[in-house]
């Protein structure tokens, strides 16, 4: 038997929540595009939307744009979002940092998000985590969907066993086409089917990985 060597994070409702953040960002953008949407978006839509491709929530949002305009209103409201957290940050999970550095020990940590360009840069950079990790991916780079970027990282940095963390079942799923065992974050905003682990608070992860092997 083998230990992991690796660990791949989901973003949203697994590192941190940042729906508030990121309706507020948005509303603000819609408010300058009263074409967008008839009224702002709640808390509860954006917090349905989150581990969704970015088009799909664009689509969600601003049903009756057209494609090409939801692209155009896609890309102002990341822009505007990214900014505005690399300034202010969002919630953290309780002990996210020490727990982090606890895992950098014994294992390689990446971050793989079906978010756009720049959203996990603005997450470590609020919050000073570059120490934390060693490599992020994402479906604004080349997008592409979670389980491709998840072997793709995988193979740029030399990695057969991980496992993936993240609280939604597309976040299963894509830990299925990588063909690694799924810990669901039971703490996040979504539901699994039928994950391999289970992590009731983010600050017992490093007991749990005590507990992969492959």
């Amino acid at each position: 038997m083998e230990r992991a060597q690796a660990v791949l994070f989901d973003l949203d409702g697994t590192l941190w929540n940042a729906v508030e953040e990121i309706c507020y960002t948005w509303n603000e953008v819609v408010t300058k595009n009263p074409d967008s949407r008839e009224t702002p978006i709640s808390i509860e839509e954006m917090g349905e939307c989150l581990g969704l491709p970015m088009t799909k929530i664009a689509e969600k949002l601003f049903p009756k744009a057209s494609k090409e305009r939801q692209l155009e209103l896609l890309e102002e409201c990341s822009s505007v979002e990214n900014e505005y957290l690399r300034t202010h940050g969002a919630k953290l999970y309780p002990k996210l940092r020490e727990t982090l550095l606890e895992l950098k020990k014994d294992y390689k940590l990446f971050v793989v998000s079906n978010c756009q360009q720049g959203y996990i840069e603005s997450f470590i950079e609020a919050h000073g985590l570059s120490d934390c990790f060693d490599d992020i991916e994402c479906w604004g780079n080349n997008q592409l969907p979670k389980g491709e970027n998840n072997k793709l990282i995988m193979k740029r940095n030399n990695v057969e066993r991980a496992v993936y963390v993240g609280d939604t079942a597309g976040d299963e799923e894509s830990a299925r086409v990588a063909k690694i065992p799924f810990v669901f974050a039971e703490y996040g905003f979504g539901k699994a089917k039928a994950p391999d682990y289970v992590l009731k608070e983010f600050a017992q992860l490093p007991e749990l990985m005590k507990t992969v092997s492959f």
